[in-house]
């Protein structure tokens, strides 16, 4: 297994090269978006098979200097492998019936080397070929996000996001520097044998904090992921929300659970809380008050991997408190999570996509009414919509449920601080999973509900063929994966082993449990009984309705007086997206997001209209950019001067310059 993987790796970097000349002709894009769903499948496939058996090494004929590069393939990296390459499969297909023509040679290009870059990521043994990986990864994503180059705004996404690409391939360098400096290799099997400790510890941890949390999306790092996502084509950003940040919290999770060694101080885990509850209120604040849907969803993904992250670092913390069936759980929930924001967020990004291809617009406000227009990805958003809100029994609420769970149950460890914390990420847990429902529903009412707002909304027209079923798949899977949670973390079994030393509580097949006499959650018989309720409301409002079926204008309460080519009121009129927004806005936003709110009044007398100016600002860019904008800007207007110059003094620069070199090798060679 491990082999076909390696082979996929290479053929999908292959495949990167042969797209510069297959771009050239109208069905070369096609071929390289089929070749990329069906390795995709390849992925899922090989995940499923190291995780029924059992782990493989290899070594390459090629690698550093020091020595050849390795990969292994065991339960932890199988398991990421199923996120990835779902992801990738749904996305390739949708790209493979979305696109027609000729496709640019910078925006084919970078993508299969994009899916091949994290495929190394996870098969890497060393910490050589997992950097080769993250970095490719990195750089073809980067790519992806600057191939629409002639907007300043996607010009600024690329900016910044290369900036914080490179910020953390280097922490991670320092940190396999830091790690290998005790063991004298950089190989995984190495760096077992000799875990850090104490200070070297903690370097460690806060490295790959700021290397694998920048590239996640961790606060206050998340910055770049509402600016690139949006810029990227709408199958690159599902990929890039549902299985890029998968694989940077791989990282995470390799480095926590397995090269740091299983005897961790319970405190190793409190950044990781802390980091992962930040995320989660702010991304899911941030997806309330947005008004792009592309924009709107990636913050999503910050609140959902800030729940993924809780999940590790109580995981980690049950660990070193020597409660293994709750870390277990912990895990679990972490590993559930991982899987289940892979498949409905991919789901939404591709429905977003096909929103823009129909409607022209990413704008909330310039939709609505899209139901009638776009009835097939309608109710797939629905579903991937209703899955992110965590609703039962679809996929998102059993993984969050767990995460509940195992938060009520950090009681159990002994230290007050931690259990002050514990109740403390609780409620921010809670808070941040009513404001992810909350933005669900408004991004999908005010995207298919009401009516549209625009022209090319009210003559909005889907796809068909490739395209419904690239929706169609992950819709299905929020379904199965939430009817089936148990026999998800049977098959998580063996990571579970790797990151913690046990397997998750059981409770069967058909349901999953919180602990020894804790909580269970039976999936099916939820699901029986909310169709039953519908079912018996359904019956209900059929027989007590009048016989046959009426249709009228909108409710007239619900529009204010238009003119004649609106008789029933102008669409405009509907609830916006900033109306929606606002009250989250005024009790929440100005504390974390400093968001602004002013009125201004004309005069008495004056005929001017009254302006309201509102809106909010993330803090975060601003804060880790400091001064550096200011010093760049002086420099670039210093640099600027040097036009002016002449071409005599150009020549004395150029003459200075040498004979500066020339008198500091002379000094030099006398010392």
């Amino acid at each position: 297994m491990l082999t076909a993987l390696a082979l996929l790796v290479g053929l999908l970097a292959a495949l990167g090269v042969a797209a510069l000349p297959l771009a050239r002709f109208p069905s070369g894009a096609r071929t390289v978006h089929g070749a990329v769903a069906v390795a995709g499948l390849g992925l899922v496939a090989g995940g499923i098979g190291g995780l029924l058996n059992g782990p493989a090494v290899m070594e390459l004929p090629f690698g550093p200097p020091w020595g050849p590069a390795r990969l292994a393939l065991d339960p932890l990296s199988s398991w990421f492998l199923l996120p990835l390459g779902l992801s990738v499969a749904c996305a390739g297909l949708y790209a493979f019936g979305g696109v027609h023509g000729r496709v640019a040679p910078r925006e084919l290009v970078p993508w299969p080397l994009f899916i091949a870059g994290m495929a190394l990521t996870l098969l890497a043994a060393d910490g050589f070929t997992l950097l080769l990986g993250f970095e490719a990864m990195s750089l073809a994503s980067w790519a992806l996000v600057a191939h629409d180059h002639a907007r300043a705004e996607n010009r600024e996404a690329a900016r910044i996001y290369l900036g914080f690409a490179g910020y953390g391939g280097l922490a991670l360098v320092l940190a396999f520097g830091v790690l290998a400096g005790g063991a004298g290799d950089v190989a995984f099997a190495v760096l077992r044998e000799a875990p850090p400790e104490g200070l070297r510890a903690l370097a460690v941890m806060l490295l790959v904090l700021a290397g694998a949390g920048s590239k996640a999306g961790l606060a206050p790092l998340h910055v770049w992921l509402p600016l690139a996502h949006p810029a990227a084509p709408s199958h690159v950003s599902a990929v890039m929300s549902g299985a890029m940040t998968k694989v940077a919290l791989y990282v995470l999770a390799r480095f926590l659970f397995d090269l740091m060694g299983p005897a961790q101080p319970i405190w190793m885990g409190a950044p990781l809380i802390a980091l992962g509850a930040a995320s989660a209120v702010i991304g899911a604040l941030r997806a309330n008050l947005e008004e792009d849907s592309k924009v709107l969803l990636a913050c999503s993904t910050i609140e959902n991997v800030g729940l993924i992250a809780i999940g590790m670092g109580l995981a980690v913390a049950f660990r070193g408190a020597d409660l293994p069936a709750l870390a277990a759980l912990a895990a679990g929930a972490a590993l559930l999570h991982t899987l289940n924001h892979a498949v409905f967020k991919t789901l939404l990004f591709l429905a977003a996509g096909e929103v823009l291809h129909g409607a022209l617009s990413r704008q909330l406000d310039r939709l609505g009414g899209l139901i009638h227009r776009m009835p097939w990805t309608a109710w797939a958003a629905l579903t991937g919509a209703m899955a992110a809100a965590a609703l039962p029994p679809l996929s998102g609420f059993a993984s969050e449920w767990l995460l509940l769970q195992a938060l009520l149950a950090a009681w159990r460890i002994g230290d007050i601080a931690f259990q002050m914390g514990a109740a403390a990420v609780t409620a921010l847990a809670a808070l941040a999973a009513a404001l992810a429902a909350a933005a669900m529903v408004r991004f999908w009412g005010l995207v298919f509900l009401g009516r549209p707002r625009t022209p090319r909304a009210a003559g909005a027209e889907e796809s068909g063929g490739a395209v419904r079923w690239a929706l169609a798949v992950p819709a299905g899977l929020c379904v199965v994966l939430g009817l089936v949670p148990g026999l998800l973390l049977d098959l998580a079994e063996p990571a579970l082993r790797v990151m913690v030393g046990t397997s998750a509580p059981r409770a069967g097949w058909d349901a999953i449990g919180a602990a020894e006499g804790g909580a269970r959650y039976w999936p099916l018989a939820v699901a029986l009984l909310l169709a039953a309720a519908v079912g018996l409301a359904v019956w209900v409002v059929r027989r007590r309705a009048p016989a046959g079926v009426m249709r009228g204008p909108a409710w007239d309460c619900g529009f204010i007086a238009a003119p004649p080519h609106f008789p029933f009121g102008d669409p405009a009129a509907q609830p916006s997206a900033a109306g929606f927004g606002q009250p989250l806005r005024r009790m929440l936003g100005q504390g974390l997001l400093s968001a602004r709110e002013r009125v201004t009044m004309p005069a008495p007398g004056a005929t001017s209209p009254a302006v309201l100016d509102s809106g909010f600002r993330d803090p975060a860019l601003a804060f880790l950019e400091g001064a550096l904008p200011r010093w760049r800007d002086a420099a670039a207007a210093r640099a600027e001067r040097l036009r002016d110059l002449s071409i005599r003094q150009c020549l004395g620069l150029a003459f200075g310059a040498v004979v500066l070199m020339l008198a500091l090798l002379a000094w030099m060679g006398a010392r």
